[in-house]
C-alpha cells in the first residue's frame, strides 16, 4: 500500500467515464497508443495510452473506461495527452487491463 490520502485529496481527482472513438498506434513509440476520448465535453480529447502492448487499437475502440480529466496535460513523444486512462496492472506488469464500463452509461459520466 501506498500512503493514505484524505477524502479533501481525493475529491480533486475528476474521474470521468469516456467513450474511446479512435485509437491508433504512435508514430514514434512502440508501447503506445494514441486515444481519441469522448469525455461528454464539447469536443474530444488526445489522451497518450502504454497499452499498445496490451491492445489492439481495434480492442479499444468504442469501449467506454474511466479517465482522470483534471491531470495536467503531458507530451510523450512529441503528442500531447489530455488526461490519463485508469488500468489494473500486475505486480509485474505484463498484464494490464483498463478498468471497462457498461455501454449504457453515458460518456462524461462523473465517477465518486
Amino acid at each position: 500500500m501506498t500512503d493514505k490520502i484524505t477524502h479533501e485529496d481525493f475529491t480533486k481527482i475528476d474521474l470521468r467515464i469516456g467513450q474511446i472513438k479512435k485509437a491508433e498506434k504512435h508514430p514514434n513509440a512502440d508501447k503506445l497508443l494514441i486515444l481519441t476520448v469522448d469525455l461528454g465535453e464539447e469536443k474530444d480529447r488526445i489522451i497518450v495510452a502504454g497499452l499498445a502492448q496490451h491492445y489492439k487499437p481495434k480492442e479499444l475502440e468504442n469501449k467506454k473506461a474511466v479517465f482522470v480529466a483534471n491531470l495536467e496535460p503531458a507530451t510523450l513523444r512529441g503528442i500531447e495527452s489530455n488526461g490519463m486512462i485508469l488500468a489494473g496492472v500486475s505486480d509485474n506488469k505484463e498484464e494490464i487491463n483498463i478498468l471497462s464500463i457498461e455501454e449504457k452509461v453515458p460518456a462524461g459520466t462523473k465517477v465518486s
